[in-house]
């Protein structure tokens, strides 16, 4: 599916990793859409003369691989499933065109802010054996790092847009895959998107999925891997995202028929 794109993704001028440095935003507000992959070249062409795209190693759509922790009763998915603010997320994420790994913190406040801390680590790290990762975690996060298990991996293709006129990062993730004790399941027909910005403002991406009737919202990827690979954790709070996420699929593929 994704030389399907390749064409819209050329139109869009380059930008470097290093040119990339003064919208970082580990301090941001998001805004995330899920829509069928069947509206994404719909929507680059609307949008290819306000973004620059990142490009890696000659690369325009990056893969990303991050592996998530939780404690064994999967207590940072119970906080997230119940609704509660002021909640982590700790993972590995590895950047694979770059050859660059980080382990990362992110925490969401009671403002609806997300906050992103975190350490290269190129290695996968599966247990947090080394003090640095220990201290890490422990200044981090209220957890200790013994407290903390690889529960899924989480891969995708990421495209990554910035606004050639302010703070504002874009990134649309392609072909999620979850990947749970051997097994994975692969979504090649969900795109979530997601404008990063200091503060909320004016976004020609938002506007244009105003104009298209395509509304804000989604799934934290992590809960909807967790929701999906683990049969026995409880989702009441989620079925009805994850019921809204099959249903646009199905309606956008019964409309191409």
């Amino acid at each position: 599916m994704l030389p399907a794109i390749q064409t819209n993704l050329s139109s869009f001028a380059p930008i470097s990793l290093a040119e990339m440095d003064n919208v970082k935003l580990m301090d941001r507000t998001d805004t995330k859409y899920t829509f069928p992959y069947g509206r994404l070249t719909e929507i680059l062409s609307l949008i290819q003369d306000k973004y620059s795209i990142l490009v890696v190693e000659g690369v325009r759509i990056n893969r990303y691989e991050t592996l998530y922790f939780d404690t064994v009763d999967l207590l940072l998915y119970h906080l997230h499933h119940s609704g509660k603010l002021n909640r982590y997320k700790v993972r590995h994420r590895t950047y694979v065109e770059s050859k660059i790994g980080f382990l990362e913190v992110k925490f969401k406040n009671n403002k609806g802010r997300t906050f992103k801390t975190r350490i290269k680590q190129n290695a996968v790290c599966y247990e947090f054996n080394e003090e640095q990762q220990q201290n890490f975690i422990h200044n981090k996060t209220p957890y200790q790092s013994s407290d903390l298990k690889p529960v899924i991996w989480v891969n995708y293709n990421r495209i990554t847009l910035v606004n050639k006129t302010s703070a504002e990062r874009l990134t649309i993730d392609l072909n999620l895959e979850f990947k749970r004790d051997g097994s994975s399941i692969i979504h090649h027909d969900l795109v979530i998107a997601e404008v990063k910005q200091d503060g909320k403002a004016y976004s020609p991406f938002i506007e244009t999925m105003k104009k298209l009737h395509l509304r804000e919202g989604s799934i934290s990827k992590y809960c909807l891997g967790i929701a999906l690979t683990y049969p026995n954790v409880k989702k009441n709070s989620f079925k009805p995202k994850i019921h809204s996420i099959k249903n646009l699929l199905n309606n956008d593929s019964t409309a191409s028929s």
